[in-house]
């Protein structure tokens, strides 16, 4: 087999199961906004098995253009699928779709003029800084999240998804940069193309071995109740972690302690911090440590913004004792149980006394 024939055949098989995993997450979560950006993600990539080469010059062929273009926003995809997927909470905005339009446009400015002007090197080098830029902060979102993750099966292949993409990502702009405006032969694209192929396949099993409903919430749902019921442990021991649990909760209020972590959660139960986040994920229905925090300073808030007696407290007051660090953050948590602000919240309960 010649170079040519393996690389297609790389760029093929690669292409064909990511167009399947898009069309197995839009059929099973096109409601659910991580299940989207995967897809969204998923199409991308294929745009890049389609059009990468790790050497450019100055000629593009004009329908590369388009592919290259879209496979370069498509880093912006990859950080919001990881902000999606590390946070069921979060929610698109509009000027994630702005970031993603001037990503893409200045990479097919690159392609149709930059580049062709005589400014190859330039064209990529900063295209590919911002491929590094955006994957920094994939990174640093993995690793600010995953902690809070309750659900264990999926925290390992989660690492996986972003540690993977990031690799990758990350190794073809360094090289693309080094090489810039220089020809390096066809050995290195079917090396890629390969490379490719390898890691969607073992993204693709990854996801295979992971319930699928862990990965990707079926819908998103308000956080539940504080009060727990005793027949959802199934053991004593259970039992008895999570009644000093609650207890920590509700008299120590705990979650009013600046960064609370469920490390020391776990050392003041003297419990294995394994443990604690299955009991908080399958006794008490939390998805993140941050959430189940989270509740419980919002249950607080909603007291005291009841109070007639606290009627002139300020608000961000009410948000700081409760344990939240700044109000910016309070309000969301506060709406996205409620419904509502604080402040109208406050006013609601006011004119039904």
């Amino acid at each position: 087999m010649t170079l040519a024939a393996a690389e297609l055949a790389f760029r093929a098989a690669s292409v064909a199961l990511l167009l399947v995993l898009a069309a197995s997450l839009v059929s099973d979560f096109r409601n659910v906004l991580a299940g989207r950006l995967g897809a969204a993600l998923a199409l991308g990539l294929a745009a890049h098995a389609v059009s990468y080469s790790v050497d450019v010059t100055s000629r593009i062929p004009p329908w590369h253009a388009p592919l290259i273009a879209l496979s370069t926003g498509n880093i912006v995809v990859f950080w919001l699928f990881t902000r999606a997927l590390f946070d069921d909470e979060f929610r698109l905005s509009r000027w994630h779709g702005w970031v993603w339009a001037l990503v893409t446009a200045f990479s097919f400015v690159g392609c149709l003029w930059i580049a062709p002007g005589g400014h190859v090197r330039f064209s990529v080098t900063v295209v590919n800084l911002i491929v590094l830029g955006f994957i920094a902060l994939a990174i640093g979102q993995t690793i600010a999240s995953w902690p809070a993750d309750l659900v264990e099966r999926r925290r390992r292949v989660r690492v996986f998804l972003v540690c993977a993409g990031a690799l990758y990502g990350g190794v073809n702009a360094l090289l693309q940069i080094s090489v810039a405006g220089s020809r390096v032969g066809d050995a290195a694209d079917t090396i890629n193309a390969g490379v490719l192929a390898c890691i969607v396949a073992a993204i693709a099993y990854a996801m295979m071995r992971v319930d699928a409903a862990d990965l990707f919430p079926v819908a998103a749902k308000a956080a539940p109740a504080v009060i727990f019921s005793p027949q959802a442990a199934e053991d004593a021991a259970d039992q008895k972690s999570i009644d000093a649990l609650m207890r920590l909760m509700a008299d120590e209020r705990v979650y009013r302690q600046e960064n609370i972590t469920i490390g020391v959660l776990a050392g003041r139960l003297k419990i294995p911090e394994y443990r604690l986040r299955r009991l908080i994920n399958q006794r008490l229905g939390y998805r993140n440590f941050n959430v189940f925090l989270n509740n419980h300073r919002i249950e607080e808030a909603k007291a005291a913004l009841a109070d007639p007696a606290q009627a002139e407290v300020p608000v961000i007051t009410i948000a700081m004792d409760a344990g939240f660090q700044s109000l910016g953050p309070f309000n969301r948590a506060f709406k996205a149980v409620t419904g509502v602000t604080p402040t109208e919240y406050r006013r609601l309960k006011a004119s039904a006394a």
